[in-house]
């Protein structure tokens, strides 16, 4: 595809931008859940990395997560208030260690190919 049909479709590159986040997003929250957060505080934990999470993208997913096995959850009172907290879980921990290699492995295959661009 040029960058002409591109540029006139702009909606179709974000589409393709938003499938690799998608993915990293899934890692990243997996790896940030190796303590115990709630929403909040785990949205502010990974925005103190660089990485900026909107509530709409981060509850839906860690509610896929936990249905999937990958985490546990539990209420908790914090300051006043009743939080629900998320932490990885043994399922989580086996889908980490995968996703971690393959993400590590293709890192190193898109470093490759960029040092050719």
């Amino acid at each position: 595809m040029d960058d002409e049909r591109m540029v006139e479709t702009p909606e179709k590159l974000h589409r393709m931008v938003m499938e690799v986040r998608r993915g990293a997003l899934t890692l990243a929250v997996l790896l940030a859940l190796a303590e115990p957060h709630y929403g909040y505080s785990l949205r502010k934990k990974l925005a103190a990395k660089g990485l900026e999470i909107d509530e709409g993208t981060l509850y839906p997913l860690l509610r896929r997560l936990e249905e999937h096995g990958l985490l546990s959850s539990y209420w908790q009172q914090e300051e006043g208030r009743k939080r629900r907290f998320y932490q990885i879980d043994q399922g989580g921990e086996v889908a980490l260690a995968a996703m971690r290699d393959e993400w590590q492995s293709l890192d190193q295959v898109i470093g490759h190919l960029a040092e050719e661009h």
